[in-house]
């Protein structure tokens, strides 16, 4: 069975290696939770009907995002660190300078596209422009705080965010307390407001240089990042669209309930992942044998898919309390809404397990997805149609049992013999 001690003293060592982090790690832990505390006051000050406006600009952004990043931010993260220092003013600038153009151009194309994509978002213009401004902003955003990961500023980095998640509060309690609005637009120019100051300081933090571009340095960014994309822009689209159905088919205001049923749980599990264990797992993925890998991922699915479960129905039912009458608390729906998170939280496991192994398992992600999204979204399609907000939490927790059933099948098949493989 080889030496048991092994494991352990593989695991002691990274986190001996990655205790300097600790500090920054919690500091970025806060500001995320801040954020993401911020959309709660934000849902229960503004009301049920403004919220669902937020969330519907929100979701449009964060599949819009996927386009204008192409996933360049994971590519600084993986290129930067192993860079040469003179190779990473030509890096950053190539990243920054590529990303904006982009997506200066993919929001003008947009809002000259609006009449077709009004009609097939089910929005309006104004909407339609309010999304994509905050797609460019959180794009911006997104990409310059890789670029500070990229360059080992982690202190100043989490400072950074958990200063503009301070503004962004700000903005908002001012909003609600003093002007007393309702309307979710304040809200999204503050958001929009803070993701740009986060973005020029790290621009200036990380020393762009315009005459440093590389028009074949961009194309190369653009091609390790390909996969990733793809990946990015299917999860996107199937974690996302149950909103844009839903606000097809219900009120505003049931858009604004669920996402406080589906929506903040699974953002504040994110945070959790993202910022906290994330920093341990990921590195311990990328050099762990992946076959054993996925085996232990299958052991522990059951578990983690509960416990998740478990954590986020306590945790709703305690921001619930807070909410107000216009969001009505219900047992049923938050079961649902637990339920579909902790298959969500397998899936992911399942999928970060997956792009740890570089080109192969990011293929073997994409057919995944490929395969299970047809299943997924017309569960998502007929739920929400005959139910509403319950059909939405109903297919939102099917489409994440499809997925995991797909790709856990896939990775027991193709990972089951490593000698085979190499």
């Amino acid at each position: 069975m080889g030496d048991l001690t092994t494991p352990r003293a593989r695991l002691a060592g990274l986190l001996d290696r990655h205790r300097w982090a600790a500090g920054p790690t919690l500091v970025s832990t806060v500001a995320s939770g801040t954020a993401a505390a911020t959309t709660l006051v934000i849902a229960r000050g503004a009301g049920a009907a403004a919220f669902g406006h937020f969330t519907v600009v929100l979701t449009i952004a964060l599949i819009v995002t996927v386009a204008m990043l192409t996933s360049l931010h994971y590519v600084m993260l993986q290129e930067l660190p192993r860079a040469d220092p003179a190779d990473r003013p030509a890096l950053v600038t190539t990243a920054v300078l590529a990303t904006l153009a982009l997506s200066v151009a993919l929001a003008a194309a947009g809002l000259l596209a609006a009449p077709l994509l009004t009609g097939l978002l089910g929005v309006d213009v104004r909407t339609l422009g309010f999304a994509l401004a905050l797609a460019l902003s959180m794009t911006l955003n997104q990409l310059t705080e890789s670029l500070l990961r990229g360059l080992a500023r982690y202190a100043f980095v989490a400072w950074l965010k958990l200063g503009v998640a301070l503004a962004y509060l700000a903005a908002a309690g001012f909003c609600l307390l003093v002007l007393g609005v309702r309307d979710a637009e304040p809200y999204l120019v503050a958001l929009i407001a803070t993701n740009l100051l986060l973005a020029a300081v790290a621009v200036a933090a990380a020393g762009v240089r315009p005459r440093a571009w590389s028009a074949p340095l961009a194309r190369a960014l653009y091609r390790h990042g390909a996969y990733v994309t793809a990946i990015a822009a299917l999860t996107s689209v199937l974690f996302g669209v149950d909103v844009i159905f839903l606000n097809h088919w219900s009120a505003p205001a049931d858009v604004g309930v669920y996402s406080v049923y589906n929506g903040f749980p699974k953002r504040l599990l994110g945070v959790v992942f993202t910022d906290g264990i994330g920093l341990v797992l990921l590195p311990a993925l990328a050099t762990s044998d992946k076959p054993a890998v996925m085996r232990r991922i299958a052991r522990i699915a059951p578990l983690v898919g509960a416990a998740t479960a478990v954590f986020a129905f306590a945790a709703s039912t305690v921001f619930f309390l807070l909410m107000g009458a216009e969001y009505p608390y219900a047992v049923g729906l938050m079961a649902l809404s637990a339920a579909g998170i902790g298959a969500h939280m397998v899936f992911n496991l399942y999928a970060v397990a997956l792009q740890m192994d570089g080109v192969r398992g990011a293929r073997v992600l994409v057919g995944c997805l490929l395969a299970g999204s047809p299943a997924a979204l017309a569960v998502q399609v007929a739920c929400i149609a005959w139910w509403g907000l319950t059909g939405g939490l109903l297919a939102f927790a099917l489409s994440n049992v499809i997925l995991v059933a797909v790709v856990g099948v896939v990775a027991a098949r193709l990972y089951r013999r490593p000698e085979a493989e190499r």
